[in-house]
């Protein structure tokens, strides 16, 4: 196996993994989404090591320099921020590699999503608010079906972790408001969480707007809207005395 997708996890180097961190070691070839990846990540990186930021090159580029790399018997990284399923635009480049006949391992990492859950301190799926996640993003000059549209999803009332949308947050608290979140829901921004320079933002749908304005929270924020934010909830049967399970018998 000489090609490795690897998720590169939410910034923070230390919340690679452990197999990511062992691949960038030992790569002769590491081309990372330089938009976002913390290049600090780049230190892993032993001497020598051939590396491109992906962030100025075209998907052919990308696929020729792993098609030149496996050619000349070297290990290729492709390293991508968080975890490389979530908005990471790989299927394109596995399909790519499958075409010809390039062998790959994809390397899964923590995602931004999760990173904000632990900068906010908050579990996101609390009994009795809500035991669903959904993971979306608003729809810009990449098309959203009509039917994952927030506007739509927000009937359901779950936890939603809204990616790639801070620059339309406007337009974001419209749609949740549409479409039944009401105005005093709970809601979170977090920019760059694990980095050094985090922030975190809380409010409700309908102050968040001015909440930012003075800020500077950019694109690489995520939107968290949830009554989980802010709520009274039921304790986890898990742990409750009287609840028994496979592992312990209740005690009252």
């Amino acid at each position: 196996m000489k090609v490795f997708i690897v998720g590169a996890g939410p910034g923070d180097p230390e919340l690679i993994t452990v197999k990511g961190q062992k691949l960038l070691s030992e790569a002769d070839i590491i081309i990372y989404a330089g938009s976002l990846v913390n290049p600090v990540l780049l230190d892993y990186a032993k001497a020598g090591c051939e590396i491109h930021n992906s962030a100025s090159m075209t998907l052919p580029q990308v696929i020729e320099v792993i098609k030149d790399g496996v050619a000349r018997d070297r290990m290729v990284v492709r390293l991508h921020t968080g975890d490389p399923s979530i908005y990471g635009a790989i299927q394109e480049q596995m399909d790519e590699l499958d075409k010809l006949g390039i062998e790959y391992q994809v390397v899964p990492g923590v995602s931004s999503f999760l990173a904000t859950a632990a900068a906010l301190k908050q579990e996101y799926t609390l009994p009795g608010i809500s035991q669903t996640v959904i993971i979306t993003r608003n729809e810009g000059r990449t098309p959203v079906p009509d039917r994952e549209k927030l506007r739509s999803l927000a009937e359901h009332q779950a936890t939603m972790c809204i990616f790639l949308s801070i620059a339309m947050l406007d337009e974001v608290v419209e749609e949740l408001i549409a479409g039944g979140y009401s105005p005093d829901t709970p809601i979170a921004i977090v920019q760059r969480a694990s980095w050094p320079e985090e922030k975190i933002v809380r409010a409700t749908l309908a102050t968040i707007c001015g909440e930012i304005a003075d800020k500077g929270i950019d694109r690489t924020a995520m939107i968290v809207v949830s009554r989980c934010l802010a709520a009274d909830y039921e304790l986890s049967r898990l742990y409750a005395p009287e609840f028994s399970h496979m592992f312990r018998t209740a005690s009252e």
